[in-house]
């Protein structure tokens, strides 16, 4: 179940209220649904990818939770006492297990879960929101697991989060069912500044003549599967992330633009054209009324989602 975006402006958030909506932090981490329904572990990103093996400090799951048991959650880093979703990057794409281990000890993973669907067996999802939130408190969590807090002021969690540097809020409704895979307005969300995946259509180098990679080019398909622009991005791109872009992007060169729409001079100078397929993390203030990202910032390679349908602002 995702929450649908509501609008939110500097300061305050046009969030429902009312005795019948609940509140959570939103967390900046990976959507993953902990699965104990088959003969091991499953940890299901978005687009149903398991990631099981790049977190091997949620293995006791399986040992705690009542077989036959779905939970759903946010894996979550932390870096100077909040989520990070550029310190969950570095362990996110991992898949051998040696190397999980190693970077489980160095930067581990907290798994924030926020509702149960299906519970040794019985499915859940027709029970109102409240009565799945008293079934997860009831059980038992191992170390690396918490539950994700529910409060009952909006407006003073929107405050709280804000001056803690968290990335949002989201509320919900207390009768809510659990409606897998669909964009509910019974779950809402407004966040302190924007996310998105995006795709990478082509790369720029340095302007000072290194070679080395500089900004990524931006997209996202529209309704009719065409690939829109949605702006030039440099911030962000240093160290192993840039390496490892160099290194995925060389492959993926192309002829010409994969845009369906006309790019500025400033934008087409210099870029090397890619195939469309790479998924970046990126924060961003706003959208101009053309579409652009504002103030894009990258933060780190997805391979657990699919990338959100470009809209026009």
């Amino acid at each position: 179940m995702l929450a649908t975006p509501v609008a939110s402006v500097t300061g305050s958030a046009r969030l429902p209220d009312g005795p019948e909506w609940r509140y959570e932090v939103k967390w900046d981490g990976v959507r993953v649904l902990a699965d104990t329904r088959g003969e091991r572990l499953r940890l299901l990103g978005r687009n149903g990818a398991d990631a099981a093996a790049a977190y091997p400090e949620l293995d006791a799951l399986a040992d705690v939770l009542p077989p036959g048991t779905v939970v759903d959650g946010e894996v979550v880093a932390m870096r100077d006492g909040v989520p990070s979703f550029p310190a969950l990057a570095e362990r996110m794409h991992v898949r051998d297990r040696a190397r999980a281990a190693a970077l489980a000890r160095r930067t581990p993973v907290t798994y924030v879960v926020f509702d149960v669907p299906v519970l040794a067996g019985e499915d859940l999802t027709a029970r109102p929101f409240t009565e799945r939130r008293a079934a997860l408190d009831d059980l038992a969590l191992p170390d690396h697991v918490q539950r994700s807090p529910v409060y009952e002021d909006g407006d003073l969690l929107w405050e709280a989060t804000l001056a803690q540097g968290l990335e949002g809020v989201v509320a919900k409704r207390a009768r809510s069912p659990y409606r897998p895979g669909v964009r509910s307005p019974d779950w809402v969300k407004a966040v302190h500044r924007r996310t998105r995946t995006a795709l990478v259509g082509g790369w720029r180098p340095e302007s000072t003549g290194s070679g080395r990679l500089g900004a990524v080019l931006l997209g996202a398909p529209d309704a009719g599967g065409d690939v829109r622009f949605l702006g030039r991005a440099g911030s962000g791109i240093a160290g192993p992330l840039a390496r490892d872009l160099t290194a995925l992007l060389g492959p993926l060169a192309r002829a010409g633009s994969p845009f369906a729409d006309r790019l500025d001079p400033v934008d087409v100078r210099g870029t090397v054209w890619v195939d469309p397929v790479l998924l970046l993390d990126v924060r961003y203030l706003a959208r101009t009324p053309s579409g652009r990202l504002r103030q894009p910032v990258v933060r780190g390679l997805r391979d657990d989602t699919t990338v959100d349908p470009w809209e026009q602002p």
